[in-house]
């Protein structure tokens, strides 16, 4: 059994949390970055503003900027960081290779509560390799 697919089994059995930097993965380069998801809804909401605020009334571009702010960070933002963890998580344990990549880019991180109650944690300088080694067995 390899490293990762020990990783995926402790990650399965919630032994082990797997921590991901999800501003650097929702980010313009990102194998998991969806412009879509991060550009339509706000371009959309500000023209819908600008052209209430022209066609209408100021108060009313104002009332549907705060609205749709609100509901940006509300509703949307929460549901975009869970799929951005989603994709990244899916892509790190895909392969070692894609592991490793985003290991060293500093994006992964790991943590797991010992059953004596010691916290570990490893991350970019760390080797994860050890780091899953070094756990005790279930």
């Amino acid at each position: 059994m390899t490293e990762l697919e020990t990783l995926r089994d402790l990650l399965d059995t919630g032994r082990v949390k797997l921590g991901i930097h999800i501003r650097s993965m929702n980010s313009p380069g990102s194998p998991v970055y969806d412009w879509k998801r991060n550009i339509a809804l706000p371009a959309a909401l500000l023209v819908a503003s600008f052209a209430a605020t022209a066609l209408i009334h100021f108060y009313l571009g104002a009332a549907i900027l705060a609205v749709g702010m609100w509901y940006w960070l509300a509703k949307v933002q929460p549901r975009i960081r869970d799929e951005v963890f989603d994709r990244s998580a899916a892509l790190a344990l895909a392969s070692e290779a894609a592991f490793d990549t985003l290991w060293q880019k500093g994006v992964l991180s790991l943590f797991s509560e010992l059953p004596d109650g010691t916290k570990r944690a490893a991350t970019r300088r760390d080797d994860w390799r050890a780091f899953v080694r070094s756990l005790p067995p279930a």
